[in-house]
């Protein structure tokens, strides 16, 4: 029987809390809209597009916290799968290896084990997530000039997420019967990230093969 991701979830408490709204914010409403259209079953490249009178800004913060915890929990629920001994360095397959830097303690880039990369990546999220210079949520003060560069290195760096649970943990994927909820989350991202142009291309490479196969 297929398990529900909330369920699998609900067993390891140790695992970080999601991201919310605050209730009575625009956010908060945009998010409600969001949510309802992916409920009604509509197409997800429809979806994705800015409603009208809408602040792409506003539309895109809303998607990255929201994706953000999707893709948490997507990872959340095999992490034990995923360990330094299974997953030494973190990789998308022989071909694409991807390194940790930051502004803290890897200031170059650093070979990482996917365990390692993975917890630095979702705290460096939350960090930026919880900071009101990058994300305000008081009404009337405007995101940064550079908020669209720095949602593009957040998407960029969770879908290397994507990459490593597909390549290298799909077993387990199938194993909880997942798969249905997974690729529904991974094409509403990438539905996303396309129609507004937030990943390089040359990201998208690693899953090139299966992204024609379910995208279409």
């Amino acid at each position: 029987m297929a398990l529900c991701l909330k369920q699998v979830f609900a067993k390891d408490k140790t695992f970080r809390p999601r991201k919310r709204f605050e209730p009575g914010t625009q956010r908060f409403e945009l998010y409600k809209k969001a949510q309802a259209s992916l409920k009604s079953g509509l197409d997800l490249r429809s979806v994705v597009r800015l409603p009208p009178g809408e602040n792409i800004d506003d539309w895109i913060a809303v998607h990255v916290v929201d994706f953000f915890n999707r893709i948490n929990l997507i990872y959340g629920t095999m992490a034990e799968r995923c360990s330094e001994t299974s997953c030494p360095v973190m990789a998308g397959g022989p071909r694409y290896e991807y390194r940790w830097q930051d502004e803290r303690q890897y200031r170059r880039p650093a070979k990482l084990s996917a365990p390692r990369y993975m917890a630095l990546l979702m705290d460096w999220i939350e960090g930026l997530i919880n900071d009101e210079e990058v994300f305000p949520t008081r009404v009337g003060v405007p995101f940064p000039k550079n908020f669209q560069q720095v949602c593009t290195k957040i998407l960029t760096r969770l879908f290397r997420v994507f990459v490593h649970v597909y390549i290298h943990h799909f077993d387990s994927i199938l194993c909880m019967g997942a798969e249905a909820h997974v690729n529904t989350c991974y094409k509403h991202f990438y539905y996303f990230i396309r129609e507004f142009s937030l990943v390089d291309q040359r990201e998208l490479e690693p899953l090139r093969e299966m992204t024609e196969r379910i995208c279409h």
